[in-house]
C-alpha cells in the first residue's frame, strides 16, 4: 500500500451515517477494511415540507423517530454480523435551523427555506449591514433563505438558542449542543477567514451573541449516546456522535474522486452545488457580483461555489405530471428527451420563481415564453429543457469560478444522484469542453462514513489520500465532449466494494 493510501485496519470498521436530504432521508451502515468500502442502506424514510399555519416547516419530532427507528436496525443489523457500531454521523441539508426555549424544547416545528416569510425582510437586513460587507466578512453567497434572513424575520428570540438541523439531531442523541463549522458557514453569519461567528453581525440585526452555541469541526466528537437512546435503539452505551460534514454538500465534496487538483465538481441533486476547491476564500467585490459562496469543507478547506438551479424542477416537474394523471417513466422520458434536437429553449435555472413548489412546468414554459421563446407541453421537451438549461448553468458557473479564483480547471466531477442522469452529464461534458467523471451516487454518505473512520483511526491520511480511497473503491462513468447524441442509457452500476446489500440501498433517482 502507498504511502499515499489511507491506512485501513485488519479488522472492518462500522459506521452509522445519517443522511437527510430535503425529499428523502436514510440510515446507512458503512464499512471499512482491506477490501475497501461498503455501504448499506438499513432504513430510508420520505422526508419533506408540510404546510402549517400557512407556511412551510419541517416535522423534526417525525424525522427524529424515523432516525431513531434506522439507527435501531442498524444496531440489530451490525450484531447479526458479529460487529459493533464504532459511531454515528449526521449530515443533512443547510440553512434551516430549529428555535429551543430555556427546557430544550421546540418553540416550534422549524420553517423551510422554501417558505417565502424572507423576501419582506431582505431590504431591511441590508439597510443596517451593506451587501458588500456582508461579503467580505462571510463570502456567502446571497440566496433569499440565507439563516441570517430567517433569523431576520423571527418575531421574538428572547430566551431562545438556534441550533442547525444536523445539530439538532445529534442534541437529541447526546443532550450536548453542537454547531458543526462546515454548516455554520452556510448562515451569513460566519466569518471566512477566522472560521468563527460574525458576532458583530449578530449584534447589528439585534441577535442574541450567544444565539448558537459553540463551534465543533469535523471529526471531533459532539457527545455520547443518552441512555434514553441507547434504551430505545439497543446500540451501545457510549457510542459517539461524531461531527462530519454536517452540511450534505461537504460531505460529498470530501468524496469526490479526484486523483489530482484542478478539478471541478457538481454536487447534483434537489439543489446543484457546482464549483472548485480552495485553500483561501475569494472575497473580492467582482467575487461578491458573481454571486459565489465560500463555504467551510473538511479540513478547513473552501468549498468556492455557487448554488445552482438542480434536479428538483425534474421531480416536481414529474410530480405535477403524476398529479395530472400522467404516468411517466423516468427512463424513457429522458430517452425522448435525448432524441429532441440541440439548441432548444433553456431557462434561468438559478431563479427564484423555481424554489417554491407547484406546478413546475407551467413555469418553466412561463419563463420561456418571457423570454420569446415556445415550449411545447410535451413532457419530453419540459424535461430537455430542464438538463439543457442545468448544463448551461454548470458550465457558466465553472468557467466563472475558474476566472474569479485563478484555478485551472481539467475535469468536472459529477457526484449525488445526478451522476445517474446519463443524458445529463453527457450534455454538460458538451456544455463544459471537459470530460466529466459521474459518480459516485453516494458520495455524501462516503464523506460521512470516512470522516467518521478518520477519527476512529480506521483509515488515516489527508482529504486528498480519503479521496484516493473512494477512487480506488468506485466505479465510475466517464463521460467525453461531443457525446449528448449517443442515446440514453443508465450509468453503471456500483463497483463490488461500494455495493448495494438491501433491497433499499440505491441512492436516490437522477430525478431527486
Amino acid at each position: 500500500m502507498s504511502a499515499n493510501t489511507p491506512d485501513t485496519q485488519a479488522a472492518a470498521g462500522v459506521f452509522a451515517a445519517v443522511d437527510i436530504g430535503a425529499s428523502s432521508g436514510r440510515v446507512i451502515l458503512g464499512r471499512t477494511g482491506p477490501g475497501g468500502l461498503a455501504l448499506e442502506t438499513v432504513h430510508r424514510f420520505p422526508n419533506g415540507v408540510r404546510e402549517i399555519d400557512g407556511a412551510l416547516r419541517w416535522d423534526l419530532p417525525g424525522i427524529f423517530e424515523e432516525v431513531l427507528s434506522g439507527l435501531t436496525l442498524a444496531a440489530a443489523r451490525a450484531a447479526e454480523g458479529g460487529e459493533r457500531i464504532v459511531s454515528i454521523g449526521i449530515d443533512t441539508w443547510a440553512v434551516d435551523y430549529a428555535l429551543l426555549d430555556a427546557d430544550g424544547e421546540l418553540a416550534a416545528l422549524p420553517h423551510s427555506y422554501r417558505d417565502d416569510r424572507t423576501d419582506a425582510v431582505v431590504p431591511l437586513v441590508h439597510r443596517k449591514i451593506a451587501e458588500d460587507r456582508l461579503y467580505e466578512v462571510t463570502g456567502l453567497q446571497h440566496l433569499p433563505f440565507n439563516t441570517l434572513y430567517q433569523l431576520a424575520a423571527e418575531a421574538n428570540l428572547d430566551g431562545l438558542q438556534a441550533l442547525l438541523i444536523p445539530d439538532l439531531l445529534a442534541f437529541w442523541l447526546t443532550g450536548k449542543r453542537r454547531t458543526e463549522q462546515t454548516n455554520a458557514s452556510t448562515t451569513g453569519l460566519f466569518d471566512a477567514v477566522a472560521g468563527e461567528w460574525a458576532t458583530e453581525f449578530l449584534s447589528e440585526l439585534g441577535l442574541p451573541e450567544n444565539l448558537f452555541p459553540a463551534l465543533i469541526a469535523p471529526g471531533q466528537t459532539v457527545g455520547w449516546l443518552l441512555p434514553a437512546v441507547v434504551a430505545r435503539t439497543g446500540l451501545p452505551a457510549g457510542t459517539p456522535v461524531v461531527a462530519v460534514g454536517s452540511h450534505d454538500t461537504a460531505s460529498a465534496v470530501a468524496a469526490v474522486p479526484a486523483l489530482q487538483p484542478g478539478f471541478a465538481y457538481v454536487s447534483s441533486g434537489t439543489w446543484s452545488l457546482a464549483g472548485i476547491e480552495l485553500a483561501h476564500p475569494v472575497l473580492t467585490e467582482a467575487s461578491r457580483r458573481a454571486n459565489f459562496t465560500n463555504e467551510r469543507g473538511v479540513d478547513s478547506t473552501i468549498r468556492y461555489l455557487r448554488n445552482v438551479g438542480g434536479l428538483w424542477l425534474l421531480s416536481e416537474s414529474m410530480r405535477t405530471w403524476a398529479d395530472a394523471g400522467l404516468d411517466l417513466d423516468l427512463p424513457d422520458l429522458l430517452a425522448a428527451a435525448e432524441l429532441l434536437p440541440p439548441g432548444g429553449p433553456q431557462i434561468d435555472a438559478d431563479s427564484d420563481e423555481f424554489i417554491a413548489p407547484g406546478n413546475m412546468p407551467s413555469r418553466i414554459r412561463s419563463a420561456v415564453a418571457s423570454g420569446g421563446g415556445i415550449l411545447p407541453e410535451d413532457p419530453a421537451a419540459v424535461t430537455r429543457c430542464i438538463l439543457d438549461s442545468l448544463a448551461a448553468a454548470y458550465a457558466r458557473t465553472l468557467a466563472r469560478a475558474g476566472e474569479l479564483s485563478g484555478q485551472r480547471i481539467d475535469v468536472v466531477h459529477i457526484v449525488g444522484g445526478g451522476s445517474q442522469n446519463a443524458l445529463l452529464c453527457r450534455l454538460t461534458a458538451d456544455a463544459t469542453g471537459l470530460p466529466v467523471v459521474a459518480g459516485p451516487v453516494e458520495a455524501t454518505a462516503l464523506g460521512n462514513v470516512l470522516v467518521q473512520a478518520r477519527a476512529a483511526g480506521t483509515v488515516s491520511g489527508s482529504l486528498a489520500d480519503l479521496r484516493r480511497l473512494v477512487a480506488e473503491s468506485s466505479a465510475t462513468v466517464t463521460y467525453q465532449p461531443g457525446t449528448a447524441g449517443e442515446g440514453y442509457r443508465p450509468a453503471a452500476g456500483s463497483s463490488p466494494t461500494i455495493r448495494a446489500l438491501s433491497s433499499h440501498s440505491r441512492a436516490d433517482s437522477a430525478a431527486s
